[in-house]
């Protein structure tokens, strides 16, 4: 993909610009088709970091480990994230996306494959290692959207190719909670459950397959965390053997938040109202949290499903709201470290809050579990309401219009489209 593929931006006059014309800043025809598939290969490893823990129970009962090695599954992503995040944004840097984006498809797929090793109750580290290979692959892939946006897309469309990137990565969330239910039924007969597994693995190890060839052809959140981890554990203890509603309700919770990751984008593309709409949706992810925690134990799915999917609709969709708001505050950063660092804070409190509400849950109930998110998701707005609204990119783009002369653009743009044009 050079550079020579690079088109004038949508919006500009080609009749009144010739080939010389230094005033259009050029972008690639191909900018969706590349987020597309990355959001193809993002959904892939989203849905292999979900897909044990929205059936905790039975891979617990297959490989006949604790609740808590299980639960670990999911973790290690949030674990390894940690201590690979500065090397990983130095390689996105040194290497340039192309290269980036085979290595994170190319382990995604890898770790798919690896977890077919595992059909035996015995190889529970096996399909730990594949995990943990999923997980290095998460590394470059979280980094990646803020950085692909401010590369590939004008200014005006950076904001909705994130949300394009996040969607995908929610979608695979949501497919972790409704297809492992469906594929592995809850039975005694190991043998049996073994066959149900590998059909899971394979269709797994073939998306993933088909994502990295795509990539080949060229083109509040720890607390999210921590609830999606532990929701069948939850759902389970108040409404036995209906393993396959909790799938539908990790279903709903995503499906909803795809749309509340939409529909506030679409109201700060309009406002750019960083700060009011980063708080509001954050105290509405704490109104929801609240009633979901006291309305789980009620005895009626149908109500679990409302109150998961109101709840879902605002703590997702907080996630590129989040991350849009961090990208201007800490400007003329590169997008890719600022987004890096934000990662960081849902994989640490991501771990804690998985384990410490897992035990809460497992010795007191779910109730005291969830008022213990409860009340770090309340500090979260206070400290929220507190963040100064300096909209330091937002300012500079109203200094830099899209026609300024390349010659004349800020040293950090110019060294962007320069990089573009390298790698590109």
């Amino acid at each position: 993909m050079g550079s020579e593929d690079h088109n004038q931006r949508e919006g500009d006059d080609s009749s009144s610009s010739g080939p010389e014309d230094l005033s259009v800043i050029k972008v690639s025809k191909r900018r969706w088709a590349v987020i597309l598939v990355f959001s193809c290969y993002s959904m892939c490893n989203a849905f292999q970091w979900i897909q044990y823990a929205s059936i905790n129970n039975i891979f617990m009962n297959f490989y006949g480990v604790s609740t808590v090695a299980i639960d670990w599954l999911s973790m290690c992503y949030m674990l390894i994230y940690i201590p690979l995040l500065v090397p990983g944004a130095w390689l996105l840097e040194k290497l340039g996306l192309r290269t980036i984006a085979l290595m994170a498809a190319g382990l995604n797929c890898l770790g798919a494959w690896v977890k077919l090793g595992s059909l035996k109750p015995h190889l529970f580290a096996v399909t730990m290692l594949g995990q943990v290979i999923c997980s290095v692959a998460q590394v470059f892939i979280l980094g990646m959207p803020s950085y692909m946006a401010a590369v590939w897309f004008r200014r005006d469309e950076v904001l909705r190719a994130s949300t394009i990137a996040v969607l995908g990565n929610q979608l695979g969330n949501g497919l972790g909670f409704l297809v492992p239910p469906l594929l592995v039924p809850n039975i005694e007969d190991r043998d049996k459950l073994a066959y149900h597994i590998s059909i899971l693995f394979y269709i797994t190890g073939g998306v993933a397959t088909l994502c990295f060839l795509l990539v080949i052809i060229g083109l509040n959140v720890g607390a999210f965390y921590s609830l999606s981890t532990l929701l069948n554990r939850m759902v389970i203890l108040h409404y036995p053997g209906e393993e396959v509603n909790v799938g539908g309700i990790g279903l709903t919770i995503i499906i909803a938040g795809m749309l509340g990751t939409v529909i506030p984008v679409i109201w700060l593309d309009k406002t750019k109202t960083y700060k009011e709409t980063t708080l509001v949706v954050y105290i509405m992810t704490l109104v929801g949290m609240v009633v979901y925690t006291f309305t789980l134990d009620l005895g009626h799915l149908w109500v679990v499903f409302i109150t998961a999917g109101t709840m879902g609709f605002f703590m997702t969709g907080y996630i590129p709201l989040g991350f849009e708001f961090a990208v201007e505050l800490t400007y003329p950063e590169p997008e890719a470290l600022s987004a890096g660092l934000l990662n960081v804070c849902p994989q640490v409190f991501g771990i804690i809050f998985t384990i410490s509400q897992g035990q809460i849950i497992d010795n007191y109930g779910t109730m005291p579990g969830n008022i213990f998110l409860c009340v770090f998701l309340t500090l979260g707005v206070v400290l929220t309401a507190f963040i100064k609204g300096d909209l330091r990119r937002l300012k500079a783009n109203k200094e830099t219009p899209d026609n300024k002369l390349q010659g004349e653009e800020e040293p950090y743009q110019q060294s962007i489209r320069d990089w573009s044009e390298e790698h590109f």
